[in-house]
Order: structure tokens, then C-alpha cells, then sequence
């Protein structure tokens, strides 16, 4: 089955076809840098990181450009978030968004998120901005008063196309401040007025001011992507207004569609509450990556399709921590065994599974980039490759080396959940198997002094943790359950 994607414009799957035949333009909009990247930002860039992944592992050349938002964010009361940071730090508005997007990127290398082919800053590109705003006045798109520039949105009939939020349904008061000198209660900034307190300002035909938060994608992407690209990838929560006026904005000033396929992420909860700092459940990347391996981080975001929300809990978490357990034990099996197996060709009935789980994880991801599917594909696999190697039958090294490469090209290099090694685990997984070895040499000791009392406690101990035994003739061999 070819790849097809859930575009929001159409709202229907549609068979994904480039504009160029074999290259990938893709736009996702980015951070804005002015605090710590959350866990909702993990499901979000996890998701397209996925989506980059599984395009190139299909032959594809993508070309990713993903912005940083470091100006003209406002928010519903009129603020620069960026700003109000500096003044209660007493920094510079640019010494806020270096730490920030700095610990951006610190934490999409700690999850193994591929970092964009280009990732452009709002306030490197002012000439750009101000370029596309002069075109939209002069096509008749926007009109200046008193410094500030807005986009009437009466001009364009079919602003709302994407949101399906049309203009006589809409309510004053989305994102943009209410003021007298807008024509109309819709209409959104392209550039804004710089009052004399406002830090972050430049030079313009209409005065000191700064560019209106949506006119920055929609010029960064005209500069990287053309004026038509293939994806634009983005949050729920951007849909409006953001998303609609970059499609306005940009289709009126470039007379050609702007991006074809629309993605959107699903939202994050906490606990099943919206995420905030003020009800005390706002969990940033750091905090998470002190609990849990990124490899289980990615698998929990994985668990869930990328269009759907997700709740974030512990033992939420915790119960796809253990099947992510079960999956590289049979990883570790299979690594351990490929180091010495013999050149044998035996195995018809696990390539069969192997051959069998590609499939599935082909099908799953050309389905909308369908993650639970996916990975239930390889989980399956894990069950054969468990029982198999735990049973005392000899494998293999071309057996051995296509368990291998299936793990480490679909939830390795595509989905992100198998490291190429176990060093992340930083010993804890070598400590943890002495542990576990030490256990069953004290229950084999138990068991030859005849000792089954105790031979039998060690077992459940051992059971109770999740740590199966299975006893044979060559000796006591383990698995994780």
C-alpha cells in the first residue's frame, strides 16, 4: 500500500504524492524559546521526527525546516512571553532565547530527535517579513494605521478553510488584542507598532515595531521551501489562528497554495488535566528524562497515533517502560547470540515472523503513520524471538542478523525505541543481569543441597519482579516477563 496521510485541509486520508517526484518539503512549526520544553513539546517533535524518519527510511530526500519563534509571539493580553522572561530575570531578550533554545536542542538530542536541516530564528528574517507585508498592502491584502500593519481578512474568502472556522462564526478576541484602529474584529497583526516599553524592535516603512507572530512562518517558509511545499506539521492548538493565517497571509501574497498535506498533533495531558506550571503538573523533558530511558519516553508518545491526544502518568509510563523491557531483552538476546552463533541456515519458521512483521510495519506506517500499529508489529516479533531463543535451539548468524536489522532499522532508525547499543542503560542492565545470575547460582546451590523451601522462595522473589525462570538439563536460563 502506497503512503497515505489524514490531510486536515481535506479531512481525509489522501494518497501522498510529492510535488517533486522521490524529494519531501516540510515545514513544523517550532518553539517559541522562552522556558523549558515540556513533555507536550515531546509528543509533538517526537511525532515528525517519526514522520522525517519513515519517509527517508522509504527512499525519500527530505528537506526539514522547523523555525524557533524568538519575537513577536503575543500572546491573548498582548505580551511577548520572550519579554516578560528577560524583564522578571533582568536579561536580555536575546540571553533568554540562547538558554532556551539551546536546552531545546540539548533535549531533542537527549530523545534522539534528528535535529531540522534548517532551523531558522523569526528575528534573523525580518526582511523577509517585511517584504511579504509590503506585497499583501500592495495587492490590496493589508492596510497600515498607526505604525502597525494588519491583514483584513475579508480580502481572502477563504480564510477559515483550514479550521472551518469562517469569519461570521468567529469571536473577537483570538490571540490578537482588540483595538479601535482594526477594521475588523478578525483582522490579525502583520507588524506591530513598538510602544516605547517594548525591548524587541526594528526599523520598518511604517516605524519602530516588530512582526506579528504568524507572518514569520509563512516568509521563512517562502524563503526555504518556494511558495509551495508538500507538509506542514504543526500542533492542534496552532490550528487557529496560527496555521489559518499563514495560509491567508501567504496565498494572497504569493497567488499560488501554500502547503498541500496539514498535519496536526494531538494534545498532552497530565493525570487527565490540561498541562500547566499553575496546577502544578507541568513536567518538563528534563524531569522526565530523570525518570524514564528516552527510548520509553518515545514509545509511551508512539503508543498513542500522533493525531490523538495522550495522557501523561506514571503508570502510564511504567506499563510501557515494561513492555519496552520485554522488547530488548529480546534485542539483547538476539545481539548476544549473532556474537557467536554458528554459520548456519536453519530458522525458516522465525524469518517467516521476521518477514511477517516488516510487512505489518510497512502497512501500519503508510497508514497515516500509524505508531501503535507499528509497534505492535514488532512486538509480536519479540514474542517469537523470545520463545525461540529461550528454547535452547540453535540459531543461526543470518537468522540472528535479520532479527537484528529488523529491530535496528524499524525501532531503531525509524521509530526511535531500540538503541544501537545498550549504553544508555549505563550499566543498569549489566548490573541488573549479575543480579539476576548471582540469584539462581544461590537457588541452583539451594536446589543441590535439596533445600526446596528455599530454592522455591528465590524463584517467586524472582517471579514477583517480573524475572521468569525455566530450568533444563544444561542448566537455569531467564527472561524478563
Amino acid at each position: 500500500m502506497a503512503l497515505q496521510i489524514f490531510n486536515v485541509l481535506g479531512r481525509e486520508k489522501q494518497l501522498f504524492q510529492p510535488i517533486e517526484p522521490g524529494f519531501v518539503r516540510m515545514y513544523v512549526c517550532g518553539l517559541t524559546v522562552y522556558d523549558y520544553a515540556h513533555i507536550g513539546h515531546a509528543k509533538n517533535y517526537i511525532a515528525f521526527d517519526v514522520v522525517v524518519k519513515y519517509l527517508r527510511h522509504s527512499g525519500y530526500n527530505v528537506l526539514y525546516v522547523q523555525n524557533i519563534t524568538d519575537v513577536g509571539h503575543l500572546r491573548d493580553d498582548g505580551t511577548d512571553p520572550i519579554i516578560k522572561k528577560a524583564l522578571r530575570a533582568q536579561s536580555a531578550p536575546m540571553q533568554i532565547v540562547e538558554m532556551y533554545a539551546r536546552s531545546f536542542f540539548e533535549d531533542m538530542d537527549a530523545l534522539g530527535v534528528i535535529r531540522p536541516d534548517i532551523s531558522p530564528r523569526a528575528s534573523a528574517h525580518i526582511p523577509e517579513q517585511i517584504k511579504m507585508i509590503q506585497t499583501l498592502i500592495r495587492k490590496g491584502h493589508a492596510y497600515e494605521v498607526n505604525g502597525s500593519v494588519y491583514f483584513d481578512v475579508t480580502t481572502d474568502p477563504d480564510y477559515g478553510k483550514l479550521s472551518n472556522r469562517r469569519i461570521d462564526a468567529q469571536q473577537a478576541g483570538s490571540r490578537e488584542e482588540i483595538r479601535g484602529e482594526k477594521r475588523n474584529p478578525e483582522d490579525f497583526a502583520l507588524w506591530k507598532n513598538a510602544e516605547p516599553e517594548h525591548i524587541l524592535r526594528w526599523d520598518s516603512p511604517w516605524g519602530e515595531g516588530f512582526p506579528g507572530w504568524h507572518i514569520e512562518c509563512s516568509a521563512m517558509a517562502k524563503k526555504y521551501l518556494g511558495d509551495t511545499f508538500d507538509i506542514h506539521g504543526g500542533g492542534i492548538d496552532n490550528m487557529f489562528p496560527h496555521n489559518e493565517s499563514e495560509i491567508a497571509q501567504s496565498e494572497c501574497a504569493n497567488d499560488a497554495d501554500y502547503a498541500r498535506f496539514w498535519m496536526h498533533v494531538g494534545s498532552l495531558t497530565v493525570d487527565g488535566m490540561k498541562m500547566g506550571k499553575s496546577l502544578g503538573n507541568f513536567v518538563t523533558i528534563k524531569d522526565a528524562l530523570k525518570r524514564y530511558r528516552p527510548e520509553v519516553i518515545r514509545m509511551f508518545v508512539q503508543s498513542a497515533h500522533y493525531s490523538s491526544p495522550i495522557d501523561y502518568s506514571d503508570d502510564a509510563v511504567q506499563g510501557v517502560a515494561r513492555g519496552h523491557e520485554r522488547m530488548m531483552n529480546a534485542v539483547r538476546l538476539t545481539r548476544r547470540a549473532l556474537a557467536t552463533a554458528p554459520q548456519t541456515d536453519d530458522g525458516n519458521a522465525i524469518l517467516a515472523a521476521v518477514e511477517k512483521a516488516r510487512a505489518d510495519f510497512t502497512a501500519a506506517m503508510d497508514d497515516d503513520f500509524n505508531t501503535p500499529l507499528a509497534t505492535a508489529a514488532l512486538q509480536e516479533l519479540t514474542r517469537e524471538v523470545n520463545a525461540l531463543l529461550n528454547s535452547g535451539t540453535t540459531v543461526g548468524a543470518s537468522v540472528l542478523k535479520a532479527i537484528a536489522e529488523t529491530y535496528d532499522q524499524l525501532g531503531g532508525a525509524v521509530l526511535g525505541i531500540i538503541p544501537a547499543t545498550d549504553d544508555s542503560a549505563a550499566g543498569n542492565a549489566s548490573r541488573e543481569a549479575g543480579l539476576i545470575e548471582l540469584l539462581i547460582k544461590l537457588r541452583s546451590e539451594a536446589r543441590a543441597a535439596k533445600n526446596w523451601k528455599e530454592s522455591d522462595r528465590l524463584r517467586d522473589e524472582l517471579a514477583a519482579l517480573g524475572v521468569i525462570l525455566e530450568d533444563r538439563a544444561d542448566g537455569t536460563v531467564w527472561k524478563v516477563n
